[in-house]
């Protein structure tokens, strides 16, 4: 029995990795490190904002990361990234169990994505970049979520995740993982149980039974 849903952000239910590869396109570019997409996608996608810039350029760069958010904040805070099945999927959920969503993004950058998209009144908690030391593929995140869910068992929580570094998130906390087809191909992507072509509120009712 699934007795909690918990949904990454980006990539997941927000369609907002194309944005970040834009933004960062002209960031790295900028400073003389061009990136391809297929690097993006390869390399980058899953990583907190701060592990992203600096694996591209080798060190730390707050004020980039900074800039980077801003940016995407310019295009994405009006919910428009959230898509209208996606935004479906998560109040069917939240109608059965409680929902938490789980991500690498900064509080702020979610918190006013699912707000503008009219999310934020089925999700019960959040767990952001700030709420952890250690970001996925290790399984922090989610073990903070599970402390939050009041006793329900890792194994009867299902996550849903975008990338193979989210997977291996969820999989090492103990807990089910659909993955969700978009920043990744179906390969990279093994280790779930299932792969679904998208995230809709049929795909949520058939798997919570």
């Amino acid at each position: 029995m699934i007795r909690a849903v918990l949904f990454d952000f980006n990539g997941t239910l927000s369609q907002d990795e194309p944005v970040w590869f834009e933004v960062y396109r002209d960031l790295y570019a900028a400073r003389g490190r061009p990136i391809t997409s297929e690097e993006y996608f390869a390399q980058l996608a899953g990583l907190s904002d701060e592990e992203s810039v600096a694996t591209w350029l080798g060190r730390p760069h707050p004020e980039l990361v900074e800039e980077g958010v801003a940016r995407y904040l310019e295009r994405a805070s009006d919910g428009s990234t959230v898509p209208r099945d996606a935004r479906e999927a998560v109040a069917a959920a939240a109608a059965s169990v409680p929902v938490g969503i789980v991500t690498t993004a900064r509080r702020r950058v979610l918190e006013q994505v699912i707000e503008a998209a009219g999310l934020a009144p089925h999700v019960t908690f959040t767990v952001a970049a700030e709420d952890v030391t250690r970001t996925k593929p290790d399984p922090e995140g989610y073990v903070a979520a599970l402390a939050r869910l009041d006793g329900v068992a890792a194994g009867d929580v299902l996550v849903f995740e975008d990338t193979p570094l989210g997977v291996a998130a969820a999989k090492a906390a103990g807990m089910r993982c659909v993955a969700v087809l978009g920043s990744a191909p179906p390969e990279r992507l093994a280790e779930a149980e299932e792969i679904v072509q998208r995230l809709d509120a049929a795909t949520i009712r058939r798997l919570l039974g």
